[in-house]
């Protein structure tokens, strides 16, 4: 059973049926991360929400080509430095040390989220030339103009001959005069100060620089998203995406520049995630309401108070839609790996069950029917903790079966076997979870742990065949000083983490 897939457009603020511009093929861009500091826990969200995005359209039969890029140049802060460049003169390194640390330390990051790669990765300093390329487009365009070395895109002149500028982010014109991470000392450079700058003449003590027909400079960070998606996914692609932050003025000079070189809008769909809170309130270092990945998973934070594992993370971020704010708290993340133990329990349950294959009952219906929802759910727009709870529908018929509340002759055969094939397909091939057992074996999915516990299992089930009580409650007395919890029920031992 295939469902239409609709898509909350933030370029046109409705939720939409998608069709691809080619028949059984998507091309997915998403904005990577700026590689001069760990990666952060909002990151985290954003690039879990993009990868059960990718693994649900290649479910229902796409053939998909996502692109996420590393960001390695132009991204400036606030005062106008170059962050590759302020992280490598703080850390007296070379910016493309600074650049390989941490896009390292984020691809550890994402196979610890169990998160799948993407098809392509390209990094902004391995496309300058299509940057440059892109700019003289701009400017021979008439839509950009250069000023002591520097080149700017002309949004006002843009806004003047297409009612394009300001639709994604929902801004008008007048609005639209914020800084948008130039340096700040260019300002009088410019013809309007909504101009950003496309291609930027380097200072004396700037690293990052290149050759090029108006100054030795370096691209402006909007530029080489622009650039990349066109290089690899063609002039308008299917899908693009990004964190809420990057609306304005990231995406919206993206749209600009597009635009400017080529008279087309870049992407038909555009995806946000939204933000993640701490406590109910922003997530900032300054006032210490922040925490990182590493103290989520050691537990060495004042906001928590236990150590919670990547998957009882991951978790907790599907209970809220991307498109929610989601906040982080204790409470929360105990819930959630109450209820992620819950839905790996009744899984390894139902795995284990056996169907008599007598006629249909209406337990068989309102099993299929339930099924037939958590489908629907996640093709209307990616809703994964409406799915969950389809899923959790099920949790409780299934440990209904297994304590013998319900009988399992009410289910056949096929339906046994689709709810069997269906929670696989949810928690290993479209949410990506991983059984804390089989992720705790250094993530390499050998099943050490499940094997010994199956043998530990055997061997006290062969103990109380022959009565021998002192050894099986040594057994159970052990593995509950290990807080290793043994359920007995109707089709056999399961065990779990306390």
């Amino acid at each position: 059973m295939k469902n239409e897939l609709y898509i909350q457009n933030s370029l046109t603020r409705k939720k939409e049926l998608f069709k691809p511009i080619t028949e059984g093929f998507i091309g997915m861009y998403v904005c990577g991360p700026t590689v001069y500091n760990d990666v952060h826990i909002g990151n985290c969200r954003t690039f879990v929400s993009f990868d059960i995005i990718y693994r649900y359209l290649k479910y229902i039969g796409y053939q998909v080509r996502y692109v996420r890029n590393i960001t390695d140049v132009g991204h400036l802060t606030d005062e106008g430095e170059d962050k590759m460049s302020k992280g490598a003169r703080l850390a007296k390194l070379e910016p493309m040390e600074v650049a390989q640390k941490y896009t390292v330390g984020f691809h550890d990051m994402m196979r610890i989220f169990n998160t799948q790669a993407p098809n392509i990765e390209p990094r902004a300093t391995g496309h300058i030339i299509e940057q440059i390329e892109m700019v003289q487009q701009i400017l021979d365009n008439g839509l950009a103009y250069e000023a002591n070395g520097s080149v700017y895109f002309d949004t006002i002149k843009f806004a003047q001959q297409q009612d394009v500028y300001g639709k994604l982010s929902g801004r008008k014109i007048d609005d639209l005069m914020s800084e948008s991470r130039d340096d700040l000392k260019n300002q009088s450079e410019k013809n309007h100060p909504s101009d950003f700058a496309i291609w930027m003449k380097a200072s004396d003590e700037h690293i990052l620089r290149w050759n090029s027909p108006w100054s030795v400079g370096f691209p402006g960070w909007h530029l080489e998203c622009s650039a990349m998606s066109t290089k690899y996914l063609g002039k308008t692609f299917d899908i693009h995406g990004g964190g809420n932050d990057l609306k304005f003025p990231h995406h919206e000079n993206e749209v600009a520049q597009n635009h400017g070189a080529c008279g087309c809008h870049p992407a038909n769909y555009w995806i946000h995630t939204n933000m993640l809170e701490m406590n109910g309130r922003k997530m900032s270092k300054s006032d210490g309401n922040t925490i990182t990945p590493a103290q989520l998973f050691s537990g060495n934070s004042p906001h928590i108070s236990k150590a919670y594992s990547p998957m009882v993370v991951k978790f907790f971020m599907l209970q809220a839609h991307y498109g929610s704010t989601l906040d982080i708290t204790d409470k929360g993340l105990q819930d959630a790996e109450k209820g992620y133990r819950k839905l790996m329990e009744a899984n390894a349950l139902l795995q284990k069950m056996e169907s008599s294959n007598g006629a249909a009952t209406e337990l068989d219906k309102e099993i299929n029917a339930t099924i037939n929802k958590a489908f629907q759910q996640m093709s209307d727009d990616f809703n994964t903790p409406m799915a969950l709870a389809r899923l959790f529908e099920l949790v409780a018929k299934i440990n209904g079966i297994g304590a013998g509340h319900i009988s399992g002759d009410e289910i056949t055969s096929d339906t046994l076997q689709r709810m069997k094939d269906t929670f696989q397909s949810f928690i290993t091939d479209i949410f990506g979870l991983l059984n804390d057992s089989t992720a705790d074996s250094t993530n390499n999915g050998n099943g050490v742990t499940d094997g010994l516990m199956e043998l530990i299992i055997d061997l006290r089930q062969n103990a109380r065949v022959t009565k021998d009580w002192g050894t099986s409650d040594k057994i159970r007395d052990s593995l509950n000083e290990l807080k290793i919890q043994l359920k007995d029920g109707k089709d056999g031992t399961t065990w779990s983490k306390n």
